[in-house]
């Protein structure tokens, strides 16, 4: 399914519906100015936002600004700081909006995304589909504008790789989906650093790897909660195709992996990060293993729990790095 028929296939329907709702028709709707079109209005706004998801925007945030700290190991400045969040934001939001129009199918049969707004034809998706590509747009001229060059292209990128590798390629077709294609959820880190250096250098390239890791057990837990919802869209999660234990144990051995590449990060970080690396990293293992555990004993699990842990983890991690570089504290360094 291309984007473009996608937003095709319910123009009619989508037209059809917004024929019967204009204000002052027999539908009832008060004339603009009333209460009614003031709260119809910002049912609109809430509406395009929702497209944008900015829950999961706000994990992107998370990690974006620690790298920005790192990359400097100061402060940034104010503006170079709100200007990325900014562009990485419409971006991001982008991406999701753009999601939303090709996976509009698949979400009207999940339950846990049958409130999108294409689902529930509050947007319809023409217009979905032109909201995703101005906001991308709008997201380069900023970066570009205001950071610099390198910045937008790596936005632009994050957006094609997204949808195209991701939404369009694997999604539906391999159980690696979350693998492979969570590669763009890693991109903010190497935006956030391109945009105070004007270059990308290894601590770009390991924060992404963390990143990478992480996403399989964060997903792979969503997976088992919704394993029927995804099963009746028919993507093919890994907790679709595969038994309960073997994804647990593919959660602990990604997780293993996950906290290993952090301390990877300990040669351009103090002690500091290093020990909150480290016992966030024990920590979740311990979490993973108790999964794997339940499951392999046949006990009732509740891997929602790891799933939430994961972003309280990721939090800790790079939360740890903003400080570590604030404080200014000396690094340890390579040793080469």
């Amino acid at each position: 399914m291309s984007l473009v028929h996608a937003a095709r296939s319910s123009h009619g329907r989508s037209a059809n519906t917004s024929a019967g709702h204009t204000a002052g028709t027999p539908s009832g709707e008060p004339p603009a100015g009333e209460p009614g079109a003031r709260r119809g209005v910002r049912q609109v706004v809430a509406a395009y936002a929702s497209l944008a998801k900015p829950r999961v925007i706000e994990l992107l945030l998370v990690t974006t600004i620690p790298a920005m700290f790192l990359a400097g190991r100061a402060i940034p400045d104010p503006w170079l700081l709100l200007a990325t969040l900014v562009g990485g934001t419409m971006a991001a939001g982008s991406a999701n909006a753009l999601n939303c129009v090709v996976d509009a199918d698949i979400d009207k049969v999940m339950n846990r995304t049958k409130k999108r707004p294409l689902v529930r034809d509050t947007v319809p998706r023409t217009n979905a589909l032109v909201f995703g590509l101005v906001l991308g747009a709008a997201s380069f001229a900023l970066l570009y504008g205001t950071v610099n060059l390198l910045a937008g292209l790596l936005a632009i990128a994050t957006i094609l790789f997204y949808i195209f590798v991701y939404t369009l390629g694997l999604k539906r077709r391999t159980p690696q989906n979350v693998v492979w294609g969570g590669a763009a959820g890693c991109m903010p880190v190497v935006i956030g650093w391109a945009a105070v250096t004007g270059t990308v250098e290894w601590p770009a390239f390991v924060m992404f790897g963390v990143i990478f890791f992480w996403t399989p057990p964060h997903t792979w837990a969503l997976g088992m909660k919704y394993r029927e919802d995804y099963e009746r869209a028919g993507v093919p999660m890994l907790p679709v195709v595969a038994s309960p234990q073997h994804v647990a144990k593919q959660i602990v051995i990604y997780s293993w992996v996950m906290v290993g590449w952090t301390l990877l990060l300990v040669p351009a970080t103090s002690w500091l990060y290093a020990v909150f690396a480290g016992l966030a990293g024990a920590w979740f293992l311990f979490y993973a293993h108790s999964l794997y555990a339940g499951v392999k004993r046949g006990r009732e699990t509740k891997p929602m729990a790891l799933f939430h842990r994961s972003n309280t983890y990721l939090m800790i991690v790079f939360v740890a790095l903003a400080v570590d570089a604030a404080i200014g504290m000396p690094v340890f360094g390579l040793p080469f």
